[in-house]
């Protein structure tokens, strides 16, 4: 049955006619044709666009998709709302592409019907948290050049990665890193756990979010000595401004005429003596 309606997909004219009547008696008015350079397998909502030469992700895709195989392509970037519509999606295959970016929608609007999302063997160096949104889907990130940082640790540990492939994680550089307490290893240089699987390096005692926060409170501290040195050198200027100002209106009070006595009762007196 598949294979039919492959044939009648990617076929001219009155296959075409064929499958469109046969998907709409099928699916009815959620169906859609079949993107180019895809193959759709209707009854079991399958959209194989495999080694199809693409750039992009295919914006008609079928919304009742429920596998979406989208392996080795040239795709090198995910755009936001990418797969918004698919509301049913629980495989998503974007294995062996170029993508070494994801904007910040592109996985967070993922069904949460998403069971395997595979991004292995791609160009991703660095990703967050907040593009992968809540998503609990098994997930592939092996075979990618990763730069292993403090937002990859807290992405790993985040996700729930699909434990056979973990080791593929591989720092293809780093930043510098603390070691934790009863850790194996010395304080390491920066960059020194290239080649080294991310896992391997967390399970070891390594943690690159220990220097960061200790970073971030060195400029905290450095910020609040600024502010505090600042406020000081401001009062010292203002009560030395103000002793200035002191001191004018004095010397000017000074500067002034004395004030003549009224003649009084008594020294009319006197006069008239």
């Amino acid at each position: 049955m598949d294979a039919a309606v492959w044939r009648m997909a990617n076929g001219g004219g009155a296959g075409c006619w064929l499958c469109a009547l046969l998907c709409a008696w099928l699916w009815g008015p959620s169906c859609a044709l079949c993107p180019e350079g895809c193959q759709c397998a209707w009854e079991s909502r399958t959209v194989l666009c495999v080694d199809a030469g693409l750039h992009e992700v295919p914006e008609d895709l079928p919304a009742d998709t429920v596998s979406l195989h989208l392996e080795r392509n040239l795709i090198r970037r995910l755009p936001e709302h990418a797969f918004s519509e698919l509301l049913h999606l629980q495989d998503l295959h974007l294995s062996h592409n170029r993508i070494d970016s994801l904007a910040s929608g592109a996985l967070r609007h993922l069904s949460p019907e998403l069971r395997l999302l595979d991004l292995s063997h791609n160009q991703l160096r660095q990703a967050t948290r907040e593009e992968f949104g809540a998503t609990r889907a098994k997930t592939r990130l092996y075979h990618n050049p990763w730069h292993c940082d403090c937002v990859l640790q807290e992405l790993v540990q985040t996700l729930n990665l699909e434990p056979e492939t973990v080791n593929g994680i591989v720092c293809e550089s780093s930043a510098r890193s603390a070691a934790g307490e009863g850790s194996r290893w010395e304080e390491p240089a920066a960059g020194s756990h290239a080649g080294h699987p991310l896992v391997k390096l967390l399970d070891a005692g390594i943690n690159f979010c220990s220097m960061q926060r200790k970073t971030t409170d060195v400029a905290m501290l450095v910020t609040m000595f600024v502010w505090f040195f600042m406020v000081i050198v401001y009062v010292v200027y203002y009560v030395r401004q103000n002793q200035a100002e002191a001191r004018r209106h004095l010397e000017y009070l000074k500067s002034l005429p004395s004030p003549k006595k009224a003649p009084t009762e008594t020294d009319t007196l006197s006069t008239g003596f």
